[in-house]
């Protein structure tokens, strides 16, 4: 299957399925000398993890990784690095009775169309369990961002539902926020919001009840983020973190900066003015180091590349298509029926899909990070 590539200096490659053996990752272009060990990759992987709480789906898996190449005591060779994910707790025998039958939303339709034939357990390659190991790559670009420039990701849940949170500044928001509420109790909905994201879990647990599910949206922040990342045209920074975030499953739209607020917008208010940057105390003629803007509708990005300003991205994340209640459908072969999906799945698919979309996010970065130093003299 072509499309299991991503990347240029910084390319991951995934191979597995949501009910195979498990789920692997190789990452080229990972600079020799990061410390790296399997339990700096449970960090996130432990963030993605199905029941980990009661608002996600409860199907257990340690998600326990495997290096298999590409680390010497404790750090990155620069070869290729490869990440193995078992897969545990599937239960294909929950889908034996709709392996005829196409469930609404999913991929089954789109997957016969063009193979005329698909792995029916689970999603198969369409199946979210991928991302366990791009988690992973993320964790190592997240490490390479650190060390080359103080770089940080950190997404966090901003609507389920019609419940809105109240983020006055995203640059502002820290990862202790996102993960624990004030009570140091864990924060299981990941929206730093605290008001908001008590009423995002009732809502949760109510359409849970229903047998429902429920959308929602994201915010991702790249904060400490050179200014220079990014192409002029066809690998612009934006375009390339729209496809980024696009490739996870259940994405349905993308915006960064103001967004979709631009269209009420007259130029005049849109434009973020440039002015001079506060000075440091030492001199320099860098024009990143003496200029700014007074404001970032642009969300860190003009003319697709970096501006030094935080990168802001928001992904709408669709309801969760697999359903415990009857719907109408077809079979293969076009005859009416219905189906009503068994198997273990989250109610609201955003609190786990944080630490996916943070972990593309950085692969991006990192990539187009190690991009531009190739064309430095």
């Amino acid at each position: 299957m072509a499309g299991n590539s991503f990347g240029q200096a910084l390319r991951i490659t995934t191979a597995g399925e949501s009910h195979g053996p498990g789920n692997v990752v190789i990452i080229d272009g990972v600079p020799a000398g990061i410390a790296l060990t399997e339990a700096d990759l449970l960090v996130d992987l432990r963030r993605r993890r199905p029941g980990q709480s009661k608002i996600v789906t409860q199907r257990q898996e340690d998600d326990s990784p495997e290096i298999l190449s590409g680390v010497f005591e404790g750090r990155t060779t620069g070869t290729s690095l490869a990440i193995l994910i078992r897969n545990q707790d599937q239960r294909s025998r929950d889908y034996e009775d709709i392996k005829e039958k196409y469930r609404p939303g999913h991929a089954d339709f789109s997957f016969d169309a063009k193979y005329g034939f698909r792995d029916y357990r689970g999603g198969g390659r369409s199946s979210a369990r991928e991302t366990t190991v791009r988690v992973a790559a993320g964790v190592v670009a997240k490490k390479i961002l650190r060390q080359a420039f103080g770089g940080e990701v950190v997404g966090y849940v901003v609507q389920v539902g019609d419940v809105k949170a109240n983020i006055p500044d995203p640059a502002a928001v820290t990862l202790s926020q996102v993960e624990t509420l004030a009570s140091g109790e864990p924060n299981v909905v990941r929206c730093p919001d605290e008001a908001a994201a008590a009423r995002m879990i009732e809502l949760i647990e109510a359409v849970r009840k229903d047998g429902d599910s429920i959308g929602g949206a994201a915010e991702i922040v790249a904060t400490n983020i050179p200014p220079g990342l990014g192409e002029p045209v066809f690998d612009k920074l934006k375009a390339d973190l729209a496809k980024a975030i696009f490739s996870l499953p259940a994405v349905l739209a993308v915006e960064y900066g103001i967004g979709f607020g631009c269209v009420t917008m007259r130029g005049s208010e849109h434009n973020d003015l440039f002015v001079p940057k506060r000075s440091t105390g030492g001199l320099t003629t860098a024009v990143a180091d003496l200029v700014t803007t007074s404001s970032n509708r642009h969300g860190g990005m003009l003319g697709g590349i970096s501006t030094g300003l935080p990168i802001v991205l928001r992904a709408a994340v669709k309801p969760t298509s697999s359903l415990p209640i009857e719907q109408a459908t077809v079979t293969r072969t076009g005859e009416p029926t219905t189906i009503k999906t068994k198997g273990r799945h989250d109610p609201c698919l955003l609190p786990r899909f944080i630490p996916m979309a943070e972990a593309m996010v950085a692969i991006v970065l990192a990539d187009h990070w190690l991009r531009w130093q190739g064309q430095a003299l």
